[in-house]
């Protein structure tokens, strides 16, 4: 085959390196930017974070957004931070770009937990040093250890509690028990002997093959005096437990249906102690492992603080996950006296990347500060009344009012959230659909949940609201939903049908 030159023109879109890493910065989380940081800071020696005076002088000057009602100019200008100052008199020659001999991948690889590419011996973890959460699997060996069993027996019971799940109930029946044991002198009823003995270890109610048992252990455990005053004279206080104790055992099916005259007639007993076997029943732990197993806290940590200031809504950074960086000055003199060595070129390279980084660092945090300042000032009705006050909102809104794509605002709202006078909220809470009002207008899904939540809590217990009345309500104040849709937005709130929220006096 004969070799040529040919020459092609063509067109293709291409991302630089510092749209790159401007994109990854502003769609990570608070934790994983303060990982990308850190990592950034042990691979470029030209960044250093600023001393405890530089952290408090960049708390006072915090980037601040005024929203005033609801004029459009009520939105103050951004201070913008100025990097430029830092680094401007450490090279007047200094280029926009520089060459450099290596990729872009081999300095801001693929994003890795620090934990994952290796630590140093030396280094401490203060974490390390705290013990291991109790899990319930060891508070039943340490009781097992406690209590007497035979070898063969504890054998067994060690079988038993490894198949008890995190919510304490055994899921694992006596055939498959025994085929883990793999022993074929060991009976059926000797493991169902030694899961009667386990179901006796603390916390009430473990070792439960289903919600029946569970409440049933419960209740059997409670003190004898309670459980044997049950005289049908007695008051309706000491029949409770032996009550309670009938309805699990012969009326089980009738409480999901909470059918309290079908268990009075079941039980030839009033409705009055009915009720208060019922709501012994409901103050039982359906998942008593829960009790033991600790879970370690998860703090979230707001990346916006709005505050009501003299009648004026305050949208500011979160100073604390916004460290300052800047270019190490030391390293930065060294340019000025090197030639074009390849120590020189390094150092220029590294300088270029410093520069980038902080830039990146600074246009992430304005855009966060822009859309979050315009949330609150399009959700200022929510702020100061409620959910039910919320306004319908969609990405787009944002985005044609800020002069911005849609992708860049939907990463700015993952994973971004927003401290203010009524919680903390992720971005995202604040754009829901809408549904077409009567008037013409449109009101927000999150207001229709909130109405429909107060409905509910405001009905009367032996006459709760169906779907259909709910949505009759709802339409009587010109907000067209249907049943289905209302019933879409009950079982999204973890709220049951209205049979099962039926009560009687």
């Amino acid at each position: 085959m004969k070799q040529s030159i040919q020459l092609r023109l063509g067109q293709h879109l291409s991302m630089t390196p510092q749209l790159q890493q401007a994109i990854k910065l502003l769609q990570l989380s608070n934790l994983e930017l303060q990982q990308e940081i850190q990592e950034v800071l042990d691979s470029n020696f030209m960044l250093e974070e600023g001393d405890e005076a530089d952290r408090f002088q960049a708390a006072e000057a915090t980037d601040t957004r005024l929203v005033q009602d609801p004029t459009p100019e009520s939105t103050a200008s951004v201070q913008e931070q100025s990097v430029e100052r830092e680094i401007q008199s450490e090279s007047s020659e200094m280029p926009d770009e520089l060459p450099v001999d290596t990729h872009w991948d081999d300095v801001y690889e693929n994003y890795l937990p620090s934990g994952s590419q290796g630590s140093d011996d030396n280094d401490f973890d203060p974490f390390s040093q705290q013990s291991r959460p109790e899990t319930l699997h060891d508070h039943l060996i340490w009781q097992l250890n406690l209590a007497r069993f035979s070898a063969r027996d504890e054998a067994i019971a060690l079988a038993v509690i490894d198949a008890i799940d995190g919510n304490g109930y055994l899921r694992t029946d006596c055939e498959e028990l025994l085929a883990t044991l793999g022993d074929p002198s060991i009976a059926p009823e000797e493991v169902i002997t030694v899961i009667h003995r386990v179901q006796s270890f603390d916390p009430a109610g473990v070792g439960a093959r289903d919600l029946r048992e569970c409440l049933l252990l419960q209740l059997r455990q409670l003190p004898p005096a309670a459980v044997t005053a049950g005289a049908r004279s007695a008051p309706f206080e000491t029949q409770a437990p032996t009550l309670a104790i009938a309805i699990c055992e012969r009326g089980f099916d009738c409480l999901p249906r909470n059918d309290v005259a079908a268990l009075a007639r079941l039980l030839d007993a009033p409705e009055a102690a009915i009720h208060a076997a019922l709501d012994m029943i409901r103050h039982l732990n359906p998942r008593p492992g829960t009790l033991i197993a600790e879970t370690p806290s998860e703090y979230v940590v707001p990346d916006i603080f709005v505050r009501r200031v003299e009648g004026v809504w305050q949208v500011e950074l979160n100073p604390e996950t916004t460290p300052k960086l800047r270019v190490n000055a030391d390293y930065a003199r060294l340019i000025r006296r090197s030639d074009q060595s390849a120590d020189s070129v390094a150092l220029k390279s590294h300088l270029q990347e410093a520069r980038w980084f902080i830039k990146s660092l600074v246009s992430r945090n304005d855009t966060v500060l822009r859309v979050a300042a315009k949330i609150v000032e399009l959700q200022q009705d929510f702020l100061e009344r409620g959910e039910e006050a919320m306004k319908p909102l969609i990405l787009r809104d944002v985005s044609e009012a800020l002069d911005l794509h849609e992708s860049t605002i939907s990463r700015v709202t993952t994973q971004k959230y927003m401290h203010t006078p009524r919680g903390t909220f992720e971005f995202k809470f604040f754009f829901s659909s809408h549904v077409n009002t009567a008037s013409g207008g449109e009101c927000s899904s999150t207001a229709i949940r909130a109405l429909i939540r107060k409905m509910i809590t405001n009905e009367s217990a032996r006459k709760p609201l169906s779907d259909n009345r709910i949505a009759d309500e709802l339409a009587d104040q010109g907000i067209n939903v249907a049943r289905r849709t209302v019933a879409k937005y009950r079982e999204a709130m973890g709220i049951p049908p209205s049979n099962e929220r039926k009560r009687l006096a």
